[in-house]
């Protein structure tokens, strides 16, 4: 397939600029953000001359790599940014602990990098670890700015060391064109503090507050253009841009928006366009943009200035990445199909195949053999999807359609909260928080790797005791923190040998009944006292307070050590497979079914609209009505 040197919006502003006005000035930006340690390609489908579902190979760090050496070579003032969640999310990074990802963004050079709520799920220590291996103390090679105006660590720990200079700062200011461009990060403040592990001392200050006096300040010292690098949201992101005077452009992370419209008609959902235009509080155009996710994607953004500095027109491509293959069914497309195939994407600006770029593949390379290796073993087998969902039925399944999660909620969560439940020696009662659990299992066999994709934070799991009121107020806490909060929804509980009915349309403190358990080893429902004493097992992201659950804090527990992708393991291999501990993986690996629907913690809901949330008979839910 031919490349496209230039880009459909350098066309689209070329006849703006040829129409009068001469501008002063121009930006072009390449951006990614929420990698999450997927430096490989992804499997993908698209809708493709005339045929849902073409299997693509999409994304993958070497071909963003090679997408930005390709821009950088036809204009080496290009900007390239990333707006954090780098790390966490596959085995690179639990093998790894980042190292991967930094030596990849190394050799990529990214101009400035934001940091994520993600980057802190290894506390300061792990992400002071990261950022040290980004840049590393000798000096040699790339240095990154880190950028997060709103996070403050105190002196003395682990990213502000005494004796040197913090790892991260609040702007970079870097010329282009002629122009000096500041740029200003930004971290998800309420979330990060909520759902991930920075130190207590570390300060997250209001993201607008903070970003407003870095605009000031920079535009005080004669700063042409603020670019504010977020990982806040996409509709975060749009509120800011309101609230703000002097921001230009903002280059966003977190939610993982796909923008767009072009890619609709791909079988994709974008939930915007590209770039997204709004006014600031003085009347002023902001071009807001985000890059989906998992490196699948390089958005493309041109911006021009008129003689006043401010912007005049900003258009845009964001550029899915592909290999060169395709399939249908795992079978190759007829010649003929493959040609209309390819002459699509060659027509469609949002499709770029491009092969990946030598260097990172190189770097990469270095670390798949032991992902590989590792990862390939296989640990059990799925009977059917087990879905990944949040809160029931909102629809955050890849696979999955939403009618199957509407009642119950996530298969996949639901197994997870059992296999804490059989590792605890005393536990009644195992909790999780939905966002523990990371994508569906699909049906099929289950690798290492798969566990590891599925559980890759490395939360240890605790062991501790404490009453029915306890627990139904940790519970209830839990839901206002995103129910009426600025939590994120991963706070949603999954329980083994809990169960409960949910009315969300209810009042914080008010949305729980019929909370029902069972002591460890009977068969038996009871009604949940607040006088009732029990043994909770959890993980240890919960045990320190996180995510709403903030009375856990209090309660001293018992840290078994071991990690909760290693509880899963040995669940499948032990507890459905009939193994010895420490016995090598079976030779036939244990089948893994849903549980039944009795077993599942939400019961019962009532959506925030008032309605009860009921199974759809065309879209069955996969638990089983045995039990």
């Amino acid at each position: 397939m031919s490349i496209r040197i230039q880009p459909l919006a350098l066309a689209v502003l070329f006849s703006i600029l040829s129409l009068g006005a001469v501008a002063d000035d121009r930006l072009r930006i390449l951006h990614i953000n929420d990698h999450h340690s997927h430096l490989d390609p992804e499997p993908g489908e698209l809708d493709l001359a005339g045929l849902d579902e073409v299997e693509v190979e999409i994304g993958g760090l070497a071909r963003v790599a090679a997408l930005i050496a390709r821009a950088r070579g036809a204009d080496p003032e290009v900007l390239v940014l990333h707006a954090g969640d780098a790390i966490t999310g596959t085995p690179y990074h639990s093998l790894f602990d980042g190292e991967a990802d930094a030596a990849a963004m190394r050799e990529i050079c990214f101009d400035a990098f934001a940091l994520g709520n993600h980057e802190f799920d290894g506390g300061d220590a792990g992400l002071a670890h990261f950022l040290r291996a980004l840049n590393p103390s000798d000096g040699a090679g790339c240095r990154t700015p880190v950028l997060a105006a709103n996070v403050v660590p105190a002196s003395g720990t682990p990213l502000a060391p005494r004796g040197e200079a913090p790892l991260i700062d609040s702007h970079v200011v870097l010329e282009r064109g002629g122009a000096r461009i500041g740029i200003v990060g930004l971290d998800i403040a309420g979330k990060t503090r909520r759902s991930s592990s920075p130190l207590p001392s570390t300060r997250f200050l209001d993201e607008r507050e903070t970003a407003q006096r870095e605009i000031d300040a920079l535009t005080a010292q004669g700063v042409e253009h603020i670019v504010l690098l977020t990982h806040y949201q996409y509709a975060n992101d749009l509120a800011l841009a309101r609230a703000l005077r002097g921001v230009d452009v903002i280059v966003g992370g977190d939610s993982h928006s796909l923008l767009g419209d072009g890619f609709a008609p791909l079988g994709l959902n974008p939930v915007g366009p590209y770039p997204s235009r709004v006014h600031d509080l003085d009347g002023n155009p902001v071009c807001v943009v985000q890059a989906w996710q998992y490196a699948t994607l390089v958005g493309e953004l041109e911006v021009v200035f008129d003689t006043a500095g401010r912007v005049r027109e900003c258009a845009g491509t964001p550029r899915l990445l592909l290999g060169d293959t395709f399939t249908l069914d795992g079978a190759p497309l007829d010649p003929e199909v493959e040609a209309q195939v390819r002459a699509q994407i060659a027509r469609t600006p949002e499709l770029e195949s491009i092969a990946p770029d030598p260097a990172v593949a190189a770097v990469i390379a270095r670390y798949a053999d032991q992902v590989a290796t590792l990862g390939a073993q296989v640990v059990g087998e799925v009977s059917a999807d087990l879905c990944f969902e949040r809160i029931p039925g909102e629809g955050q399944s890849a696979r999955c359609d939403r009618r199957a999660t509407r009642v119950h909620g996530g298969d996949i969560q639901q197994l997870v909260a059992h296999a804490y439940l059989a590792r605890g020696a005393r536990a009644d009662v195992a909790l999780l928080n939905a966002g523990a659990v990371r994508v569906d299992l699909p049906a099929g066999p289950v690798t290492l790797a798969d566990v590891y994709r599925l559980l890759p934070f490395g939360n240890t799991l605790v062991e501790l005791a404490l009453s029915g009121a306890e627990l139904r107020a940790l519970l209830e806490g839990a839901l206002a923190s995103f129910l009426d909060g600025p939590g994120s929804n991963g706070a949603y509980p999954y329980a083994a040998n809990l169960r409960w009915t949910l009315d969300l349309s209810r009042p914080a403190g008010e949305r729980l009944s019929a909370l029902s358990f069972r002591r460890r080893g009977e068969t038996h429902w009871r009604p949940l006292g607040d006088d009732d004493r029990l043994s909770l097992i959890t993980n240890s992201f919960l045990a320190a307070g996180r995510d709403g659950y903030d009375g856990l804090a209090a309660i001293v527990g018992h840290d078994i050590g071991t990690t909760d992708a290693q509880v899963f393991i040995e669940y499948l291999q032990r507890d459905l497979g009939g193994a010895a501990p420490g016995a090598a993986l079976l030779a036939v690996p244990p089948r893994v079914s849903p549980l039944p629907c009795t077993e599942y913690s939400t019961q019962r809901l009532i959506g925030r609209d008032g309605d009860e949330r009921r199974a759809d008979p065309e879209v069955p839910a996969l638990c089983t009505s045995a039990g």
